[in-house]
């Protein structure tokens, strides 16, 4: 490696690190296991794509990007990749040795279109389907952060008349004397709880949340919660409908980068984060391997509904398999889209009839005692 290249990379490895120099092994292990945000390996890509459309050589466009770049670990990456293709690795190989960055999809890929002779197509390819991926995630996520804020603000407010304002309540009927409504009775009961075992409330999520984590490491755990998680009731048809259109977009990528089909459906498993999903795309790659066309499996599975099932026997038979899985893809994350906004309208009035319930009883419950004292003094 010439001296200039090498005294930048150190200078890389040094912006980047937080400790003192290490050793070269150690250091090299340690960017392998380096990992980015899917927003900048989407925005890689894409630039990436675009260099490649202009012509460039693939050394030339890794050091134009990596020059472009803040420092952090994806620009050592960067550079790293573009020293080993330049010293005569291939560019597959090359980003095959950083797993935590560039996964096996990526890899597959990007080794299919040095085969083939098309790697400006293969990344034209990938930046699209990381860049609608990553839009399906922006869309769902953008969608759920207001109801989620409304009702965290709102158990804020609880929390607070309950623990606060709610016990100043009881030290004036307590200073009036007299029977109180059994409202009232609840209400204060209900606040004194609190307020004795305010820790134990602020404790119980972390409790729950580690229960979950401990039951989610176990294999029949993990199965229950990914298989509730597409089956409960509201979310679960749009959580199904987000991995089915994953599924079929990283199918119709891989399938369209010249990967042979086992091997896609191999590594649209593993790229699957819920099992059920997961043993499902298996079980249709066991009957692809056995000679079936992939339909009739993928109906048995109880994952993919009748329209995708149709659609991809339509595309097996006229061959034209990977148009008809982007179709797939793009018709679920339409739908999905709808769904996340219809849900978002539905969750928005009932989080405020809830509310609005639960802050009237509080008013009735404080104020019924005070008319029944006015009632009182007026007799």
């Amino acid at each position: 490696m010439p001296e200039k290249l090498r005294k930048r990379r150190e200078r890389l490895a040094q912006a980047t690190s937080s400790k003192a120099e290490r050793p070269a092994v150690a250091g090299a292990s340690k960017r392998r296991r380096r990992k980015v945000s899917r927003q900048a390996k989407t925005a890689f890509t894409s630039q990436l794509a675009t260099l490649q459309d202009a012509g460039l050589p693939i050394v030339r466009s890794l050091r134009v990007l990596e020059g472009q770049m803040p420092a952090g670990p994806l620009k050592v990456v960067t550079l790293e990749i573009a020293d080993e293709v330049e010293s005569g690795s291939s560019l597959s190989e090359a980003m095959g040795k950083h797993p935590g960055i560039f996964d096996e999809l990526y890899v597959s890929m990007v080794k299919a279109g040095e085969t083939s002779g098309a790697l400006t197509t293969i990344f034209n390819r990938l930046a699209e389907f990381m860049e609608k991926t990553e839009a399906l995630i922006r869309k769902i996520r953008g969608a759920m952060i207001y109801p989620i804020v409304v009702l965290m603000v709102a158990l804020g407010i609880l929390t607070f008349i309950m623990v606060q304002v709610v016990p100043q309540f009881e030290d004036t009927f307590r200073q009036l004397g007299g029977d109180l409504p059994a409202v009232t009775r609840a209400l204060i009961g209900t606040s004194r709880w609190m307020v004795d075992n305010i820790l134990l409330l602020l404790f119980i999520p972390v409790v729950l949340w580690g229960i979950y984590k401990l039951i989610a490491m176990t294999a029949g755990g993990r199965r229950f919660f990914h298989s509730r998680n597409i089956r409960r009731p509201l979310f679960g048809g749009i959580v199904l409908k987000s991995y089915i259109s994953r599924f079929c977009r990283t199918l119709a990528t891989l399938s369209g980068a010249g990967v042979p089909l086992m091997q896609a459906l191999e590594i649209c498993g593993e790229a699957t984060r819920n099992l059920v999903v997961k043993e499902a795309i298996d079980g249709v790659r066991e009957a692809v391997r056995e000679g079936e066309p992939m339909a009739r499996p993928m109906g048995e599975t109880g994952v993919f509904d009748d329209i995708v099932v149709n659609m991809v026997d339509v595309g097996e038979e006229t061959g034209e398999l990977d148009r008809m899985l982007m179709r797939i893809a793009d018709n679920n994350e339409a739908e999905v889209d709808t769904k996340v906004s219809a849900l978002v309208s539905i969750l928005e009035p009932i989080l405020i009839v809830i509310m609005a319930g639960i802050v009237g009883f509080i008013v009735i419950a404080l104020f019924l005692p005070l008319l029944e004292i006015r009632e009182m003094l007026g007799k």
